[in-house]
């Protein structure tokens, strides 16, 4: 089986690039889907995280209150190495079984996608590194559609590296700029040169 790390910037295309995948017959595994259900409530990770930040971080209902993280964490560079201090390690973890368990079913290609896949310095741990890269003006035009504001969008992506950095520490660089078909379009030629690889 390939093990597929797939990254990028935000709002750059990642999950249209696994959705691709997903209907091309590869396992995904989503690292901030992972996250989220690390932070239910009654979940070991969450208490470390009120530990760290306060019972503020938290939601009437208990759960955490992930606009609040975001503003924390994304403006404190202490804090977020915290947050990922708790999180990084657990994901790991289920990663590498869904990775075992996909392999030992003849899964051909498994994908984790790794927003900090470079920042966590994880390029080893994958057979081939993919990232999925757009313009600059493209990227925060995604963004605004999500309702964000300027300095919202500003301040995620100052958190991360560069996508040029992330480009040269990758194995391949899809495009995301265009329609979906010339996304798709990359990935197939990509997927069909693997095969021909053995």
């Amino acid at each position: 089986m390939i093990r597929l790390g797939l990254t990028g910037g935000i709002g750059m295309g990642k999950s249209t690039a696994a959705n691709l995948l997903v209907s091309r017959g590869a396992k995904v595994s989503d690292s901030d889907q992972l996250a989220r259900e690390l932070v239910e409530p009654g979940e070991p990770a969450l208490l470390e995280i009120v530990k760290l930040f306060g019972s503020g971080v938290l939601q009437r209902d208990g759960s955490l209150d992930r606009d609040i993280v975001g503003e924390l964490v994304f403006s404190d560079p202490v804090a977020l190495k915290s947050l990922e201090g708790v999180l990084h390690p657990r994901i790991r973890e289920i990663r590498q079984a869904q990775f075992n368990g996909w392999e030992s079913l003849g899964v051909r290609l498994g994908v984790a996608v790794v927003p900090l896949l470079c920042e966590a310095s994880m390029e080893s741990e994958f057979d081939k590194v993919v990232c999925v890269a757009c313009s600059s003006s493209i990227q925060k035009e995604r963004l605004r559609g999500r309702g964000w504001s300027e300095d919202q969008i500003n301040r995620r992506i100052r958190a991360q590296i560069t996508v040029e950095e992330k480009m040269h520490r990758s194995d391949y660089v899809i495009w995301s700029d265009g329609p979906i078909a010339a996304h798709a379009a990359q990935w197939d030629a990509l997927l069909s040169s693997w095969d021909s690889e053995g």
